[in-house]
């Protein structure tokens, strides 16, 4: 079984922690000998495939018709589109594209289509940024030991 980053993380955590291997690697759900590869730096990270598993459904048709159709008609639904497939292909291009052609459908939109007002929110927490000044001057004296200024709001 190959080791994920958050295994290895929590491991580390728990080591760093001054906990002993045997306790954090069942912590973790691993053995002991990860634990001692994952110390010295032996583990190998998996990541993400670079490389397409299986063909793409949509090869033939996607370039040629698809695309030029959702650059002229931007509000065509995918299922719209998978129908009018099947009744141009019958038997080519199944039902159970239809998730296939969702995703391709929104990322099509995303590099083609208008684009969108951008918003940024700003949230205002009450009390963070409050100026306020309680204070009220003594008298209408001149000069410097008459400036003097008296709270409004004493503490108690």
């Amino acid at each position: 079984m190959t080791l994920n980053t958050h295994q290895v993380s929590y491991y580390m955590t728990q080591r760093k922690k001054g906990v002993t291997q045997h306790i954090s690697a069942m912590k973790a759900g691993i053995s002991v000998r990860s634990g001692r590869r994952i110390e010295k730096d032996q583990w190998s990270k998996t990541g993400n495939r670079h490389w397409r598993t299986r063909k793409d459904p949509l090869e033939a048709v996607w370039d040629i018709e698809l695309v030029p159709l959702l650059k002229e008609r931007p509000a065509l639904m995918p299922t719209t589109l998978l129908e009018m497939l099947q009744d141009k292909y019958p038997g080519q291009y199944p039902g159970s594209l239809r998730r296939t052609m969702q995703r391709r459908v929104r990322e099509c939109k995303l590099q083609y289509g208008a684009e969108q007002e951008v918003m940024f929110r700003q949230l205002h927490q009450p009390g963070l940024r409050g100026l306020s000044d309680f204070t009220r001057k003594a008298g209408n004296e001149t000069g410097h030991a008459a400036n003097c200024y008296c709270p409004m709001m004493k503490p108690a």
